[in-house]
């Protein structure tokens, strides 16, 4: 039997109809739903992948955080890197609010809201080639490019890096803090911190293995130094031009791809003098091209941003 949908204030309508018996089949199914799912869909940059909900057709869910935990279930749920709510903005074309997969809210995402420009867009809320969006670090501005109608990439104006230590924030030495070093796990880290309106902690490595993502990452994540946890990335630098990286990210784990953190590797790469201000950064879940531009000290990222599905989940 075919199932009937509908989305935002027409199902609000029907619901307000349906109840009564006799709108019911012999089976029981009635064809106006009684319940309101939440509408979501899924996208990715590079494979950073978060469920997003539109919030412009419909309400703000009422616990975002356990909404976050449940629906980025690899196995129970969606799949994904966090939750990111859509949101009406009284100072930018749309606000972006984002929750990571244990439900702890974050302050930005630089995939995550090129993918926020995009459903924007292509969903006909907003039809402006530069989108400014609203992120808990500020207003961003997203240069879009466009074919047939949709979003194919977005370059993302990340503004300007914050270096001073209390700002990222963390408790290590030096102005900004280059190469310093931490004491983590009975070794010595030479580490260079960056806040692109979130925390990381960049380190420059030979070659990012499992022991180190994956062992070091959640230490790193929680070490005294770093008082409102961090992001780590882990890098290889291939030439000035191009680096490899794996992200352990703060509150999600291992993810394929982070556009802030991407953008702290490129500051902290000119920072230690490793690589130039235009680099190339070869992520699991793809490629990302970034510039640290001398002009305006703002870092620029473009990055596909990539539409996967749409579901409903149950109210």
């Amino acid at each position: 039997m075919e199932r009937r949908h509908w989305r935002g204030h027409d199902a609000a309508r029907l619901l307000k109809s349906c109840g009564s018996s006799s709108r019911r089949g012999h089976d029981g199914y009635c064809p106006i739903p009684c319940e309101d799912p939440m509408r979501f869909t899924k996208m990715h940059g590079a494979g950073n992948d978060y469920v997003y909900v539109d919030c412009f057709a419909g309400p703000v869910p009422s616990d975002p955080r356990e909404l976050a935990r449940r629906v980025s279930h690899r196995h129970f749920g969606v799949g994904a890197d966090g939750l990111i709510l859509i949101r009406p903005s009284d100072k930018a074309d749309a606000r972006m609010q984002m929750f990571n997969a244990d439900g702890s809210e974050a302050e930005m995402c630089g995939n995550g809201v090129r993918c926020v420009a995009k459903y924007v867009y292509d969903h006909g809320l907003c039809r402006k080639d530069v989108l400014r969006i609203e992120t808990g670090a500020g207003v961003l501005s997203l240069a879009l490019e466009v074919a047939e109608g949709k979003v194919q990439r977005a370059r993302a104006d990340m503004g300007q890096p914050i270096l001073d230590a209390a700002r990222i924030p963390t408790t290590l030495p030096g102005s900004p803090v280059a190469d310093a070093a931490l004491p983590i796990a009975g070794r010595t880290l030479a580490v260079t911190c960056v806040s692109m309106g979130n925390p990381h902690c960049v380190v420059f490595v030979d070659q990012a293995t499992d022991d180190l993502v994956l062992g070091l990452g959640p230490q790193i994540e929680v070490d005294p130094h770093f008082p409102a946890h961090v992001n780590v990335e882990f890098v290889t630098v291939l030439h000035r031009g191009e680096v490899r990286q794996r992200t352990w990210e703060r509150g999600s784990g291992e993810t394929w791809a982070c556009g802030t953190g991407a953008s702290a590797v490129c500051v902290a790469g000119v920072l230690s003098g490793r690589t130039d201000r235009r680099i190339t950064n070869h992520l699991l879940g793809g490629d990302l091209e970034l510039l640290w531009d001398e002009r305006d000290n703002h870092v620029y990222v473009t990055v596909p941003a990539v539409e996967v599905f749409t579901g409903e989940w149950p109210a």
